[in-house]
């Protein structure tokens, strides 16, 4: 009768936790409106939400945005381009894609933003600031975007340059 030995299988390495500013990249990128009942993992729960709209306080207010955001726009989704991490802020670069519901519902939207957030000790976010030019909505819209985009034209530099 032969001796079989067996070894057991090598641990697996221990992999890194994912960075607070990674988690919450991924968290944009795969967010629904059934995973905003998980925004309290990722936001303190007095954060502070500022964009070019809005500037609320506490994880129910920053929800409100987002649950509204999915009520109003088609298949928005978030394409998180680049992450920068410094202690305990971040700043991640990323292209919303989205479809408006009542105007023009085929046509898709892109809008390029970043977001400068800091961290609490347990990695939730203490305070988000979007940035974002919400010209680049306005001129979506028929009559408010032949303003903007008349605007643009008698305030651009190039106008002058090239004359």
């Amino acid at each position: 009768m032969s001796d079989i030995r067996t070894e057991a299988p090598a641990p697996e390495p221990e992999r890194e936790a994912p960075s607070p500013a990674a988690r919450l990249a991924r968290f944009y990128e795969t967010l629904t409106p059934a995973s905003l009942a998980s925004l309290g993992e990722f936001y303190a729960a007095d954060a502070r939400f500022k964009d070019p709209f809005n500037d609320v306080h506490g994880v129910p207010a920053i929800a409100q945005i987002f649950a509204h955001m999915f009520a109003a726009l088609e298949q928005p989704r978030f394409v998180v381009t680049e992450q920068l991490a410094q202690h305990e802020q971040a700043l991640l670069c990323w292209d919303f894609h989205f479809r408006m519901r009542r105007w023009r519902p085929r046509a898709d939207h892109c809008i390029h933003g970043a977001t400068l957030v800091r961290f609490d000790t347990q990695g939730r976010v203490i305070d988000h600031r979007d940035y974002w030019d919400a010209a680049e909505l306005y001129e979506k819209f028929p009559l408010l975007g032949r303003l903007m985009r008349n605007l643009r034209k008698a305030v651009s530099v190039s106008k002058s340059i090239e004359g």
